[in-house]
């Protein structure tokens, strides 16, 4: 049974960005909906593991950041239907938009998994670019490239040399609901 609204909710919720910002705010404003997504994880031995999500963004704290949710795999999967090991994913990410830099600042974390990431994202041509490291240490980047109204390609690479060269982690192909 859904929740109804509550005074939290209701104060973190926004129905569209800050018009002061909206512009800049739009780089992942357009992103605000719902989505399905399909995933291939990539095991460093070169082992695929395919799996769905789903990905909800929204306004929040007065317009002024995008949260979303990034549920893996989606919902409802029979527990049967995923290979052994699965690893459930269920985190949120904050983007905070930093007018002085022209960049957002980004934090994502999954607490059922213990994960939690900073990054500093911007747009690079026609992509999103967002760097960060683990919290090992090891360089990381989180791209959304391909980027359509109704579609978009999300890649998560890591460095295993200070970033000189990349290895895909994480590939989701994702389209609007």
């Amino acid at each position: 049974m859904p929740l109804p609204n509550t005074p939290f909710l209701d104060a973190l919720r926004a129905d569209g960005p800050d018009p002061r910002l909206a512009d800049a705010l739009q780089l992942y404003g357009r992103f605000v909906g719902s989505w399905d997504a399909a995933i291939v994880d990539h095991g460093a031995d070169g082992h695929m593991l395919h799996s769905t999500a789903e990905w909800h963004f929204g306004w929040v704290l007065q317009g002024l950041a995008i949260q979303d949710v990034w549920i893996a795999p989606t919902r409802g999967t029979p527990q049967a239907s995923l290979p052994s090991g699965y690893l459930y994913r269920y985190g949120s990410t904050l983007r905070l938009y930093e007018p002085a830099r022209q960049q957002w600042r980004i934090t994502w974390a999954d607490p059922s998994l213990g994960l939690y990431v900073t990054q500093i994202g911007r747009a690079q041509g026609d992509d999103i670019v967002q760097e960060g490291r683990a919290a090992d240490g090891v360089p990381m980047r989180w791209s959304f490239r391909e980027i359509r109204p109704d579609s978009f390609r999300w890649l998560g690479e890591v460095s295993d040399d200070d970033g000189a060269s990349w290895r895909l982690r994480l590939e989701m192909r994702a389209r609007r609901r």
